[in-house]
């Protein structure tokens, strides 16, 4: 009997590091410090894209958070151009009272549920609502930020139970969902990314220690993550990634 091949879907081509031939529609979700660079750093570096930045006060608003929201950026993008970029920037550390834990008896339930809910959550049912959008066929990325803190295997110090257990929570996530954009997505590639600390009100409260070389400002993150999203390809989907462009264990 003749044994068939499976065939690959046709993937068009387009150099890593080279974003300036890209068109379609590029989102990023989060309007904080990050969020806003990037938005401007990829008006000079992707002409071609069209921008959608959303967040929980944009116009409309996005919360990732709320399904409804999430159901009202999948009909939108319905009726837009391919999505080629996607860059979540939406995340949790601390409000209203609530924060890093330095000890167990810090560990509450309200804070467990605050911060998967944005850094855990979040991150996967917004690739469930832009799933459709991505790519058409063509090369696309989606990037969400993850932190250091949440490596299970760089953990020495203990302590922000919640934000750690979240942010590897994302990343388990998502690279699953890498595993299975591979098959059938095989034009995506995933990536998580740690910015770096970054002078943002995210941050602020502890970034007191950090030497003046190591915090950096917005735009100076935005570039460098845009410098190493720019660089992958579906060959290295579900990669944990610093600023660097050095590999962050599990």
């Amino acid at each position: 009997m003749r044994q068939t091949v499976p065939v690959r879907p046709m993937i068009h081509s387009v150099s890593t590091g080279d974003w300036g031939s890209l068109d379609g529609l590029a989102l990023v979700v989060g309007r904080g410090g990050i969020g806003n660079a990037l938005a401007g750093a990829l008006a000079a570096r992707t002409p071609g894209l069209q921008l959608l930045h959303l967040g929980r006060s944009s116009d409309p608003p996005l919360d990732l958070c709320d399904d409804a929201h999430l159901d009202d950026l999948r009909q939108r993008l319905r009726q837009a151009p391919p999505l080629r970029l996607v860059i979540n920037t939406a995340g949790w550390l601390h409000s209203d009272g609530l924060g890093p834990e330095k000890r167990l008896q810090a560990v509450g339930r309200r804070g467990l549920e605050q911060a998967f809910a944005v850094n855990a959550f979040g991150p996967i049912l917004l690739a469930r609502a832009v799933e459709d959008a991505l790519g058409h066929g063509q090369p696309a990325w989606f990037a969400s930020l993850s932190a250091r803190v949440g490596s299970i295997g760089d953990n020495r110090l203990g302590g922000w139970y919640a934000y750690r257990a979240a942010k590897a929570a994302q990343n388990q996530l998502l690279h699953t969902l890498a595993l299975e954009w591979r098959r059938r997505r095989p034009a995506v590639t995933v990536t998580l990314l740690h910015p770096g600390t970054t002078e943002t009100a995210l941050s602020e409260p502890f970034s007191g220690g950090v030497s003046p070389e190591k915090l950096f400002s917005p735009e100076r993150a935005a570039h460098q993550l845009l410098d190493v999203l720019s660089t992958q390809s579906v060959e290295g989907s579900g990669a944990f990634l610093a600023w660097d462009g050095s590999p962050i264990p599990w």
